[in-house]
């Protein structure tokens, strides 16, 4: 039966996960665009080549990445455990997210630096660029339609991670799909906490996408 209980419990399900969301995805980008730009300069065609470097980063990234969300969460328990006194909650569930969205970013990162024209990076350059200024003022500047759209992509997918968190007690809309949805077989609530969900993805897509057109200067 629907009850303003249930209501007042969905409302605060999606604050629940607007916040793990968005804190999330902010932190992930203050790591993970660093190492996004680290991938990019120190790769064999980057401003600064360092083989050594750009292999750890490489490697690091490709693990964390092969690690599937449920069974990371599991495994940083203790660390969240010691970061915010608990493992369980909506704050504790940032601690995974943000590892998880770490290396999913840099790799977003990477990959929208590489699509800037080496020709705008060498005229830089000529010009008496340091490397410090063709990353700041050329290489982001350059990509930010598609840093843009790939951040647009990377919180539809913590997004979906926090969901997961639900089955961990990990709070928000996940949780409640879960524990009311398939542990008491109430079908009405996990129908809602679904298309709750897909309508935060929609919207989020929607923002993304309208700043990436105002920001694509080839329009």
């Amino acid at each position: 039966m629907w009850t303003k209980e249930v209501t007042d419990m969905i409302i605060a399900g999606v604050g629940e996960t607007l916040y793990m969301t968005l804190v999330s995805t902010l932190l992930g980008y203050a790591f993970g665009l660093p190492l996004g730009v680290l991938l990019k300069v120190s790769d064999k065609e980057g401003l600064k080549p360092n083989k050594l470097l750009y292999k750890i980063l490489d490697v690091i990234a490709n693990i964390f990445r092969s690690i599937p969300f449920l069974i990371l969460l599991i495994l940083l328990i203790p660390l969240t455990r010691f970061l915010v006194g608990k493992s369980y909650g909506t704050t504790a569930t940032i601690v995974p997210l943000t590892i998880a969205a770490i290396p999913f970013i840099g790799r977003m990162v990477e990959s929208s630096l590489n699509e800037v024209d080496p020709g705008v990076i060498e005229a830089a350059r000529s010009m008496g660029a340091s490397n410090w200024q063709i990353v700041i003022k050329v290489m982001l500047v350059e990509a930010r339609t598609s840093l843009i759209s790939g951040a647009t992509i990377a919180t539809g997918t913590i997004l979906g991670y926090s969901a997961m968190a639900g089955t961990v007690g990990g709070g928000g809309l996940g949780d409640i799909a879960i524990r009311y949805g398939y542990h008491r077989w109430q079908a009405d609530i996990m129908i809602v906490t679904v298309v709750l969900l897909v309508l935060l993805v929609q919207l989020f897509q929607s923002i993304g996408m309208m700043i990436a057109n105002r920001l694509d200067k080839r329009k």
